[in-house]
C-alpha cells in the first residue's frame, strides 16, 4: 500500500486517466474528488459489503424455502406500519 500525505487542493494521479483530488479535511475524515473514465467503477467498500451480505441472506432464505415474493413482503410491511386493517 502506498501511503501519501496531501493537502487540500493537491492531487494524486492513478495511471494515465484517474485523478484523485483532496477537497476538504473534516475532523476524522477527508472529502475527495475522483475524476475517472465513465467505464471505471468507483464504489464505497462498505456499500459493496452490505449489498453482498444482503444478497447472501436472500439466497440463504430462498434455498431454505422461506423467500416470499416482493409484493407479499411489501404488503406485510405496509400492514405493519398502518396497524390493523379491515
Amino acid at each position: 500500500m502506498l501511503v501519501l500525505t496531501r493537502k487540500v487542493g493537491e492531487r494524486i494521479l492513478v495511471g494515465d486517466d484517474i485523478v484523485i483530488t483532496v477537497l476538504d479535511g473534516r475532523g476524522d475524515g477527508v472529502r475527495i474528488g475522483i475524476d475517472a473514465p465513465r467505464g471505471v467503477k468507483i464504489q464505497r467498500e462498505e456499500v459493496v459489503r452490505a449489498v453482498t451480505e444482503a444478497n447472501a441472506e436472500a439466497a440463504a432464505a430462498a434455498s431454505a424455502g422461506t423467500d416470499d415474493d416482493a409484493a407479499a413482503r411489501l404488503r406485510r410491511a405496509l400492514g405493519e406500519l398502518g396497524g390493523s386493517s379491515s
